[in-house]
C-alpha cells in the first residue's frame, strides 16, 4: 500500500461527523456539506471488494446521498478499477502540495488570527466556498469546529484557516472576495498562518487545492509549495 499519511491528515482536519467503520473503509456523513466529510475513506484492503463497495452505496443510499470515494495514494487496491466498471466518474482532481517551514515569511500585519471562527470569517468563506446553499453553512461550521484550528482574516476580505497535526500544519478555507481580490490578500492570509505554524513548533505544511484552479496553484507555488501528492473523487 503506498503512503496514505494525507489521506488520513485531511481526514482528521475536516471532520466529519457521522462515520462508520466498515473494515478499514471510514464511511463518512455530514448532510451532504462538502464531498471530504461525505465519501469513503478507503483505506486498507477488505475481505471482498465488491461486498465492501455495495456495503458503501447502501449507507449512502439510506442518507439520500451520492455514493462517492476517495481516492488518495492510501486507496485499496483495485478500487480505482472496480468503480469505473461500475460508471463511478472522476470529480475534482487534486494536488497535495507542500512547504517547509524554516523559512516561513512572516505577514505584514493587519491579519487577525482566532482560535474559533467568527460569523464575519464564516460569511466571508462561505461568500466564495458556499457551493451547497445557505442552509450548509451551519453544517460546515460544525464540521470546521470537531478539531481545533486557527482562523486568520483580513475582516471581510480574505480568510483562511490552519490545523496543527504534530510536524503538519493543515491550510484550508483560503478565501478572499471578489471585490478584494488582486491585492495579496490571500498572500498575507498564508504566511500569517505559515509563520503561526512555524511558531507553535510544525515544521512542514500542506494544503490541498483543485488541480484546475490556477490562480490558487500559483499563490501556493510562490509560497514555496510543491506537489507532493494527488487524489480524486469517484461518484456515482
Amino acid at each position: 500500500m503506498m503512503d496514505e499519511t494525507f489521506d488520513r491528515l485531511v481526514d482528521q482536519a475536516w471532520p466529519a461527523f457521522h462515520r462508520v467503520d466498515a473494515g478499514g473503509w471510514v464511511l463518512r456523513a455530514a448532510d451532504g456539506v462538502t464531498k471530504r466529510a461525505n465519501s469513503v475513506l478507503p483505506l486498507g484492503e477488505p475481505e471482498n471488494l465488491e461486498v465492501a463497495i455495495g456495503e458503501a452505496e447502501k449507507f449512502y443510499a439510506d442518507r439520500g446521498l451520492p455514493c462517492a470515494f476517495s481516492m488518495g495514494a492510501g486507496a485499496s487496491g483495485g478500487l480505482d478499477d472496480a468503480l469505473q466498471a461500475r460508471d463511478y466518474r472522476v470529480v475534482d482532481p487534486t494536488l497535495v502540495m507542500t512547504a517547509s517551514l524554516t523559512h516561513a515569511v512572516p505577514a505584514e500585519g493587519g491579519v487577525e488570527l482566532a482560535d474559533t471562527p467568527s460569523p464575519a470569517w464564516l460569511d466571508t468563506w462561505w461568500s466564495v466556498d458556499g457551493r451547497f446553499g445557505d442552509d450548509g453553512l451551519a453544517t460546515a461550521a460544525r464540521i470546521l469546529t470537531g478539531v481545533p484550528g486557527v482562523y486568520a482574516s483580513l475582516g471581510r476580505r480574505a480568510v483562511g484557516r490552519g490545523v496543527e497535526q504534530g510536524e503538519w500544519f493543515g491550510i484550508y478555507c483560503m478565501a478572499v472576495a471578489p471585490h478584494a481580490r488582486r491585492r495579496g490578500h490571500g498572500r498575507e492570509i498564508l504566511r500569517a498562518l505559515l509563520s503561526h505554524a512555524r511558531e507553535q513548533g510544525a515544521r512542514k505544511a500542506y494544503l490541498v487545492v483543485v488541480e484546475s484552479n490556477a490562480a490558487a496553484l500559483s499563490l501556493y507555488e510562490r509560497q514555496g509549495f510543491t506537489v507532493s501528492g494527488r487524489y480524486h473523487y469517484r461518484v456515482r
